[in-house]
């Protein structure tokens, strides 16, 4: 799933490639990507789109008084080409879900792999609109999130931590990789208690989080949005590891997994040498 470096990145990509331009057809091809009828998807051709945007895992392309927001989720994605296809395409079973095209013949395609249909746009006149956005809790990388900040957040939250930060509510952003990523790096174990933390933990949290963050960042500006999903999985160093030396102290990398995902981590890094309980991997074993 993309998470806030990734889209980040595409914000920029697409910044360079689209403002000043004009919005000459926007074509839904799956029946499921288009989640608003009012304004039609229509209103926005003719349009010319005038800034990027990007809001927790949400990515908006402003044109004049309407929004096109869209949302990749686990199996969603943005491909960019300098020359699209002649011709419509034809609704089907494959993975094309939305078509943009520019004055210039340049555009890109929404797709989604796999038979979950998760991948959502959305044609509004405020981005609030949108209820993901609506809801959405603070960006860690702005300027105004502090540490005292995070401490708020986190009092009275009687989750794991893990939890916390993936809920976008709370911090808008972060997903299953990165907080695999901020955990493993703030020394801490993905099932301790959020509001167990210590000033201690807290401040090495802070600190893990917005480093992971700005250095994956940092990595992926500039880069184009077909290489992007690459430069993600190199840069990870536990997430999708399973298996693998830690690149810190060496031990095995293990993982938890749960009914449509997976946590991965050291056990010597943040759980003090000693496995978590796997609670599915437990159940096939009884």
């Amino acid at each position: 799933m993309p998470e806030l470096p990734e889209v980040e990145a595409l914000k920029d990509f697409l910044t360079g490639r689209l403002v000043g331009h004009e919005l000459v057809r926007v074509l839904p091809v799956a029946i499921s990507v288009l989640k608003t009828y009012d304004p039609p998807v229509t209103a926005l051709e003719g349009r010319e789109v005038t800034a990027v945007h990007r809001y927790g895992k949400f990515l908006d392309l402003e044109a004049g008084a309407l929004h096109l927001v869209t949302h990749l989720a686990r199996a969603g994605w943005l491909h960019w080409k300098d020359r699209l296809p002649d011709g419509a395409p034809r609704p089907g079973k494959g993975p094309l879900a939305l078509r943009v095209a520019l004055e210039t013949g340049e555009g890109f395609d929404l797709t989604e792999a796999g038979t979950q249909k998760r991948l959502a746009v959305y044609v509004v006149r405020d981005p609030r609109e949108v209820p993901g956005i609506a809801r959405l809790g603070p960006d860690p990388l702005a300027a105004d999130f502090d540490e005292p900040r995070l401490a708020r957040l986190l009092e009275g939250e009687r989750r794991q931590i893990k939890g916390a930060l993936r809920d976008q509510s709370l911090i808008a952003g972060v997903g299953n990789a990165y907080s695999d990523e901020i955990l493993h790096a703030a020394r801490m174990s993905p099932f301790k208690l959020a509001a167990s933390l210590t000033p201690q933990e807290t401040h090495r949290l802070y600190e893990a989080l917005r480093a992971t963050l700005t250095e994956a960042v940092g990595r992926a500006h500039g880069l184009a949005a077909g290489h992007l999903k690459a430069e993600k999985k190199s840069g990870l160093r536990v997430h999708g590891r399973t298996g693998q030396p830690c690149p810190v102290c060496g031990d095995t990398i293990r993982e938890v997994s749960f009914s449509d995902s997976s946590l991965q981590y050291c056990p010597t890094c943040q759980t003090g040498g000693k496995p978590l309980a796997d609670r599915r991997l437990s159940r096939l074993l009884k």
